[in-house]
């Protein structure tokens, strides 16, 4: 590799690490209001949309990656986006936040790798394979562990079409699909799942006023708004295999805080697969 090329491949690494993160944290926070605020995971995501489209809609604008680009676009990234948080939502509430979303970010290696051979023509390097198995094998061990939500078959589910959703948004980006994190693709969001939030309640019926409306602000902002703008930018630089590897930060960030935080059990397997996982990244961005 170059040193012309490097310097954005390392930017793009660090846009999309930020972005896992950053998501892993959201997570937390969406568990959190689901367990305090009586809003659903349908709910949750609306407001998430909302927020971040209305933040978007207030800020001065700045070209077209702002206003949404192509209206098809916006509507293809809208409802990726809707389908993807939605089940990775609903995911968090049925199995808990841990088991989600592991479940939710290790069907993006295998998914993404293979439909980025199959339909991207990219290569598959020694390097890249082997950190999916690693992460894989990591994740394997991760899933074992005890799941913290009411019905943990549900919650697979809605995390596998969760994954699925997010890899086709790689895939989408990494082909040369107009993929932004615009005012057009989470209006699009929010208008997708607003009959399903007044259906189940979009409005919060507990909790305090004060920390609802500030997890709400921030999960809009920085899990949503911010954390999708840096993932599309480092798409651009970065392969669609190695993306999905670097996006496994989100569960060890997820891991860490449902054990910390929200009481989630700590296990042997956690510990040892959230080293597998942090060792799979290691390998894939190691100069």
């Amino acid at each position: 590799m170059t040193s012309h090329t490097a310097v954005p491949f390392r930017r793009g690494l660090l846009s999309i690490s930020a972005a896992a993160v950053a998501w892993g944290a959201g997570g937390a926070v969406a568990a959190l209001l689901m367990r305090t605020s009586g809003l659903g995971p349908v709910a949750v995501s609306c407001w998430r949309f909302g927020v971040a489209a209305l933040c978007l809609a207030l800020l001065p604008s700045s070209g077209p990656s702002r206003r949404g680009g192509k209206p098809g676009s916006a509507v293809l990234t809208g409802l990726g986006l809707a389908v993807s948080q939605c089940a990775y939502f609903g995911s968090v509430h049925f199995a808990g936040l841990g088991l989600g979303t592991l479940i939710t970010i290790g069907a993006g290696p295998l998914l993404t790798s293979l439909g980025a051979h199959l339909l991207l023509g990219e290569r598959l390097t020694r390097r890249a394979a082997s950190a999916v198995l690693l992460a894989l094998g990591g994740l394997a061990l991760l899933v074992a562990a005890p799941a913290a939500g009411p019905r943990p078959a549900l919650g697979v589910a809605l995390a596998v079409l969760a994954g699925a959703g997010q890899s086709g948004l790689t895939l989408w980006a990494r082909g040369g699909g107009s993929a932004r994190a615009s005012t057009g693709a989470f209006t699009t969001g929010l208008l997708c799942l607003l009959p399903f939030a007044a259906a189940q309640g979009a409005l919060p019926t507990a909790g305090s006023p004060a920390l609802t409306g500030g997890a709400l602000l921030f999960l809009g902002t920085v899990p949503t708004l911010l954390a999708y703008r840096w993932y599309f930018s480092g798409l651009t630089a970065v392969p669609g295999t190695t993306a999905s590897v670097l996006v496994l930060l989100e569960p060890a960030t997820a891991a860490v805080i449902g054990v910390l935080f929200l009481g989630e059990p700590f296990t042997a397997g956690l510990a040892a697969g959230s080293a597998l996982l942090l060792a799979a990244i290691a390998a894939l961005t190691r100069a």
